[in-house]
């Protein structure tokens, strides 16, 4: 069996179901009137539907399981489908949190368990199912082995609960970084694209298919929402959608890299993101300015406030990550040193991308959509 077949249907049915659901799901939210009206963080001038990551949440589910049941019916055993229902289902549940916000709004104190929760058991069900790294190779054709950098296969129980607790911190983390992040027309469907397409690549580069699925089915849920986001009159994933791309990268980031990974090319989609928001934090808490008010202070924001169209500013962000994004995969292939490198050059690209407001251009002004 070529495993790497229900990758790809997996997520040509992403692909399909997130360009054709919002005709369904855009009448749906204009009933409900969620709309996103725009405020001291917005960088629209005027409302627009928000909501529209219900339609990424249900393609990705859809798909998600059409891999989950092809690999599992296959009855390989080199296929760690296990691993890919952890994700698919905690991507679940960021998005169902992300929802519920949306509809009716969450306090603020239920918000941080339930996410803080979902944060927990993803991790726990990861390490329950975690096998032997898979290193297959029969899926389209022989590749040269990649630098041997994983996890041991017996963890101890010490180092596990420490692997919980980092990931409870990481996965809640980036939820809301990429909640801080959704701020632009196309910002999130590019990065979506680009974290999908990454994993998908280590997954093939290590021979992992679920890793190949996992990737293949978040890079074409978002890049299927991109059209109803970048033409007019436009729509938001809401946190609905920021939610599951936060959840969804997170999730598969940790899963990969207990399935024997090295750490930077896992994490190589996040590193800007992370970057943007915790230089702009560091920035807000020196200033004396509350950390949690609402702003519009981060580096893709003041890109576009030089005059940048959203798609430009939205961009530089997403060439910025896959430049990162390719050194993370490179790390595959080397030693120590040259992972240290790869971990220098890719610091350098947060810094750059930090100073791009003060280094580029102004243009001149244009109108917020």
């Amino acid at each position: 069996m070529n495993l790497v077949v229900p990758a790809l249907v997996a997520g040509a049915v992403t692909l399909v179901l997130s360009v054709l659901l919002p005709i369904v799901v855009k009448p749906l939210l204009q009933r409900l009137g969620i709309m996103d009206v725009p405020n001291e963080r917005s960088s629209h001038a005027r409302p627009v539907l928000r909501g529209l990551g219900l339609a990424v949440l249900i393609s990705m589910l859809v798909g998600g399981a059409v891999a989950v049941l092809w690999f599992a019916l296959a009855a390989e055993p080199v296929v760690r489908w296990e691993a890919l229902l952890v994700v698919v289902v905690g991507s679940l549940a960021a998005g169902l949190l992300g929802l519920g916000e949306d509809l009716r709004g969450i306090s603020v104190k239920a918000r941080s368990i339930l996410l803080l929760l979902i944060a927990l058991l993803v991790p726990v069900g990861l390490l329950l199912v975690r096998a032997d790294p898979l290193h297959v190779r029969d899926l389209t054709f022989e590749l040269p082995p990649p630098a041997p950098l994983s996890l041991p296969e017996a963890l101890p129980v010490g180092a596990s609960i420490l692997l919980v607790a980092y990931a409870v911190l990481f996965i809640s983390s980036y939820i809301n970084v990429a909640n801080f992040m959704d701020g632009l027309n196309g910002i999130s469907g590019f990065h979506g694209v680009i974290a999908g397409l990454t994993f998908a690549a280590a997954g093939w580069l290590d021979a992992q298919p679920w890793l190949i699925a996992a990737g293949l089915v978040l890079a074409a849920g978002f890049g299927g929402f991109l059209p109803w986001n970048l033409t007019k009159p436009g729509a938001f994933l809401g946190d609905v959608g920021s939610y599951l791309l936060g959840g969804a990268t997170a999730i598969t980031s940790f899963a990969a890299w207990l399935s024997g990974l090295p750490l930077l090319a896992t994490i190589g989609p996040m590193v800007i993101y992370f970057g943007d928001v915790g230089v702009t934090l560091v920035k807000r808490v020196r200033a004396g300015h509350r950390w949690d008010e609402p702003h519009k202070e981060h580096a893709y924001q003041r890109i576009q406030q030089l005059g940048y169209s959203h798609v430009a500013a939205s961009g530089i962000t997403a060439l910025c990550t896959l430049a990162a994004s390719i050194l993370g995969l490179i790390s595959l292939y080397t030693g120590p040193w040259g992972t240290a490198a790869l971990l220098a050059g890719g610091l350098a690209i947060v810094v750059f991308y930090t100073l791009l407001p003060r280094l580029l251009p102004a243009r001149h002004a244009r109108v917020a959509r």
